[in-house]
């Protein structure tokens, strides 16, 4: 399909095929003053004009007719590292949220690390915004990192709390950064009592690190010995415990990334027993097996880590059954040295996968080939991480939105090719890898959104609509 020439602000655009909040079908969609004005639902012949084409029986010229093109709610990734400052390096706020952007995510969180200083005070989060002031191609939040359980510590996540972030990120096993320790679990009760207290998530990197220290050590350029290091009972444990912990406190606890699908069951059980307990997974879990990796291919080292093909097929099982909140990116990326490219040292390289640009086209490409459809793809990607995180005003198209929204093409295919990614650094595991569904144009609250246009994206704070 010819890519459409679209408007850069539209008044009206149309669809065979809009994604809403009651499932896919023929609607038109008004935006005004940046918001979603009003939503008709057409009859199923309608619109008829073709993709990309300016009805030519109406007078104002915003008016498209996307034909067959899906129209999505843009995308709200709820875990992204930045890395700026102090990392910037690594990743930025331009690159990133460009590189967003023309994925069709319109909405990012990024994680207190891996920026100096860390985002664990008001201070810190000060820095954060300041840095990412007129950088931004989408809207940005931020949440806030617990590493001491001491006095001062919790005194700085009420004031993270009052200043607006969405939320606090804590490690049970180290970080890979000193400026953010790990908690053990006595410490994190008392953050999590805390935190309760305020009605504030804690999201948890959850493995346990009495298992990771009796695991055996990664060795060079082997996969299977990284994958050894990092077991699934380090993390089925470590959910095990943050369940228990969840129920013993009633704190809102959300275990980040998920890989190991035995956990699965803590989760089903923690629903059953309605908890304030969620977990989510990445597309790079969904898309990649543990058998496929090969020795030295260090653009695949995450943590936790890829595992087997049974285990993926779980993972798609525990979406279809709705145990997952979202399907985002953990986008953490690094310089090609630090990632150690040119060694492929599984000990020494990074744990990021770089894919911030990929994760809607990589999560239906899945999801595609499993029999799923694009509601599902929208609840994973859009409407799920926004809840999450109390954004009624993104992730869908509803009256009185944000008209955050992607024109998608979900039959037409790509290759990855990572010398256009938009992230600083061209590493990523999907390199060469062919994805269905393409962007054909992004909008951040009704206007075109990429990185070749002067950045408009905002500060979002917690409970701020």
């Amino acid at each position: 399909m010819t890519e459409p020439v679209l408007p850069d602000a539209p008044t009206v655009l149309r669809s065979r095929r809009v994604a809403l909040p009651g499932g896919v079908r023929p609607a038109e969609v008004r935006i005004s003053g940046g918001r979603i004005a009003a939503v008709t639902e057409l009859g199923p012949a309608a619109p008829a004009a073709g993709p990309g084409v300016v009805d030519p029986g109406v007078v104002d010229q915003g008016v498209v007719d996307l034909g067959d093109l899906a129209l999505l709610p843009g995308a709200v990734d709820t875990h992204v590292h930045i890395n700026e400052p102090g990392r910037t390096s690594w990743e930025g706020f331009a690159t990133a949220t460009a590189a967003a952007a023309a994925g069709g995510t319109t909405t990012v969180l990024d994680m207190p690390l891996n920026s100096i200083p860390a985002t664990v005070t008001v201070e810190a989060l000060a820095a954060k915004r300041a840095a990412a002031s007129g950088q931004l191609h989408v809207d940005v939040g931020c949440w806030g990192g617990i590493i001491s359980a001491s006095p001062s510590a919790l005194a700085d996540l009420d004031a993270l709390h009052d200043a607006g972030v969405f939320g606090f990120k804590v490690f049970l096993s180290p970080s890979g950064v000193a400026e953010f320790p790990h908690l053990s679990l006595d410490a994190l009760a008392l953050a999590a009592a805390r935190a309760a207290a305020r009605d504030a998530t804690i999201v948890v990197h959850a493995e346990s690190p009495a298992v990771l220290e009796t695991a055996p050590e990664p060795v060079g350029r082997s996969f299977r010995a990284y994958l050894a290091s990092r077991p699934a009972r380090a993390e089925t444990d470590a959910v095990a415990a943050l369940a228990a912990l969840s129920a013993a406190t009633n704190a809102r606890l959300h275990v980040l990334h998920l890989s190991a699908a035995d956990a699965l069951d803590t989760v089903l059980t923690a629903r059953a027993d309605g908890l304030p307990f969620s977990v989510e997974t990445c597309p790079h879990y969904l898309t990649f097996r543990a058998e496929d990796v090969p020795d030295g291919a260090t653009a695949f080292k995450c943590a936790p880590p890829i595992r087997g093909d049974a285990n993926r097929d779980r993972l798609w099982d525990g979406l279809a059954d709705g145990l997952f909140a979202g399907v985002v990116t953990d986008h953490s990326p690094s310089a090609p040295e630090i990632k150690a490219i040119d060694t492929g040292d599984f000990a020494a390289a990074w744990g990021g996968i770089a894919s911030i640009q990929l994760g809607l086209s990589a999560t239906w490409t899945g999801a595609r080939a499993r029999g799923f459809t694009l509601d599902d793809v929208v609840r994973w990607v859009a409407t799920g991480p926004a809840d999450l995180v109390g954004l009624r005003h993104k992730g869908r198209i509803a009256v009185g939105a944000d008209a955050d929204l992607v024109v998608f093409d979900p039959e037409s295919s790509w290759t990855v090719d990572p010398s256009r990614l938009a992230h600083r650094h061209p590493v990523t595991p999907y390199a060469g890898m062919k994805l269905d569904g393409v962007v054909r144009a992004t909008y951040l609250r009704g206007e075109r959104a990429d990185g070749a246009r002067p950045p408009r994206g905002e500060i979002l704070l917690r409970g701020q609509r």
